[in-house]
């Protein structure tokens, strides 16, 4: 693996961070820009997107917008709204090919920066506000993505395992806000929470490509015009919850197949020396098709459909979901806490460990082939304050052993047990 490293810089309160290359025939643009979750702000915060873009002040209508983005010889733009631990991040991506391979009159780079930056800091408005017409569209989007999880029982149910845990804590809160607040948001309320969304934001401006920081540093001063800014960093709150007692919660709804779910807790994130170690005890335990919870309670007690593993470094966390027929709970919950069991004992074998280092080894090598994967880990680095190449993790992998993986076991412990099942059969 070749170690790419990114360059980073500040231009009026937006961070930057370029990585210079001729790998990619594109260039990569990654815009970040971070709030803590917070009640008040998160439904909002999510429509933002969707309403800007539709529309900005050169490319008022949607089809202008989108014909902009062909004349770029087809530049792709996208944006996702995600949480990483208690704030709500919404990442703005541009996707562009490098001048050197068409004819083109204009630096595509600089054209790609003149309309992320319109996109960003110059959206239409008419008479001060945003246009009706896109927020009501818009938000009904949004509400339809919200309507969707319900639907979607199996991240309905994964959803509601970390709203349970998490109840008093940000991180309850669903990325794209809640459906109750969607209907009081208004064209001028709108503007108000961008406003402050835009002046609050933390910024991270990334570029892969043939380019350099100086270059990026020219286009950010003269297509965002953020002046008044500063750029703090993001500040992890993080302190490991104590568990005094797991919480069972029983939801009813008109299920053919229950959902056992699980939230853990671990003293273990991104920042930490044994984060290494924590993936190796998400990657036994259920996150891949050799793990305790695939082959144990899938396969040998064929309880479940499915049963995995998820581990966020960012919230020292990790969850469980199964999806089994209803009259099998106890047995699986059985079974799954033998797992867990297991793997506090080190119960754990060379081919788990040499298993779960080749898949784990196979991710971190496919991030050096997409721009965007390597802008996505280096963004780690920025939300965590930690410093930590793909190599140095993969080497901290490498050198795990059973021990390792034990002691991290140590700090896991159960928490929450939520179980979706049926709806009571009539007496």
């Amino acid at each position: 693996m070749t170690n790419h490293v990114f360059q980073h810089g500040n231009v009026g309160g937006i961070r930057i961070h370029v990585l210079p290359t001729k790998t990619f025939k594109t260039f990569a643009i990654s815009l970040y820009a971070g709030v803590p979750l917070a009640e008040d702000t998160v439904t909002p915060t999510a429509l933002i997107p969707f309403v800007l873009r539709r529309g900005t002040a050169s490319y008022p209508e949607t089809t202008q917008f989108r014909e902009r983005l062909e004349e770029l010889y087809g530049a792709g733009f996208g944006f996702d709204v995600y949480k990483r631990g208690d704030y709500q991040i919404i990442q703005f991506r541009m996707d562009t090919i490098n001048d050197s391979f068409v004819q083109s009159k204009e630096s595509l780079l600089a054209e790609s920066f003149a309309f992320l930056g319109e996109v960003l800091t110059r959206p239409l408005l008419e008479g001060g506000s945003f246009r009706p017409s896109y927020v009501n569209t818009e938000r009904e989007t949004v509400r339809k993505k919200l309507e969707s999880i319900v639907n979607d029982k199996i991240r309905y149910a994964a959803e509601r395992c970390i709203e349970e845990m998490c109840r008093e804590e940000p991180y309850r809160l669903h990325p794209l806000g809640q459906r109750a607040d969607l209907e009081s948001i208004t064209p001028d309320s709108l503007h108000h929470s961008y406003r402050a969304w835009l002046d609050g934001a933390i910024l991270d401006l990334y570029v892969v490509g043939d380019t350099s920081p100086e270059e990026v540093q020219k286009l950010v001063e003269r297509h965002f015009g953020l002046d008044s800014r500063s750029a703090s960093p993001y500040q992890s709150h993080f302190s490991p919850k104590k568990v005094t007692e797991v919480r069972t919660v029983e939801e009813r709804m008109d299920v053919g197949q229950g959902k056992l779910n699980m939230g853990l807790r671990t003293s273990i994130t991104y920042g930490d020396d044994a984060y290494a170690h924590a993936l190796m005890y998400n990657g036994i335990l259920g996150g891949y098709p050799h793990s305790k919870l695939f082959v144990n309670v899938r396969e040998k007690e064929s309880l479940a459909y499915y049963a995995s593993s998820r581990y966020d470094g960012h919230k020292g966390i990790a969850t469980i979901q199964s999806g089994i027929e209803i009259q099998n709970y106890n047995k699986a919950l059985d079974i799954i806490r033998k797992q867990l069991d297991e793997m506090k004992q080190g119960n754990i074998s060379d081919l788990e460990l040499n298993q779960t280092k080749a898949m784990i080894r196979n991710l971190l090598s496919e991030i050096q082939d997409s721009a965007f994967e390597m802008i996505a880990f280096d963004f780690n680095r920025v939300l965590s304050g930690k410093e930590r190449s793909t190599e140095e993790l993969m080497s901290q992998v490498e050198a795990s052993g059973a021990e390792d993986v034990k002691r991290a076991a140590g700090t896991v412990e159960l928490d929450t047990i939520y179980f979706l099942t049926g709806q009571k059969e009539e007496s």
